[in-house]
């Protein structure tokens, strides 16, 4: 087995590349964190992203929990999203347009 040391020092340079589709994992990540919100699962799961100069623009949609705040929620979800991303990649995150595309309302709820 192979043993890699990281040599501050060194004056190699690199560029560390991301493909769309891990971004899109992480924000997949971000939104499950998030209490009473379900990410869609249609063909491109809910989450389109658009790399832009000023940073990512990402467009949600996502199912929620009627037992929620969806003010509350959507707020949760764009920080969730804007943390994660910015902490696991190079990225800045410039907006998050949240889209509520349906409402579950549990089997025994008073609603």
């Amino acid at each position: 087995m192979a043993h890699i040391r990281h040599d501050p020092t060194s004056t190699q340079k690199g560029n560390v590349i991301y493909n769309s589709n891990i971004v899109s994992g992480i924000v997949a990540l971000a939104i499950s964190e998030v209490d009473g919100v379900m990410l869609l699962n249609n063909k491109n799961k809910g989450v389109k992203l658009n790399f832009d100069k000023e940073g990512i623009i990402a467009d949600i949609s996502v199912k929620v929990d009627a037992n929620y705040n969806v003010p509350s929620l959507a707020f949760k979800i764009q920080q969730s999203i804007k943390h994660n991303v910015e902490s696991m990649t190079k990225y800045k995150v410039a907006k998050v347009n949240v889209h509520i595309q349906d409402v579950h309302f549990p089997e025994n709820s008073a609603l």
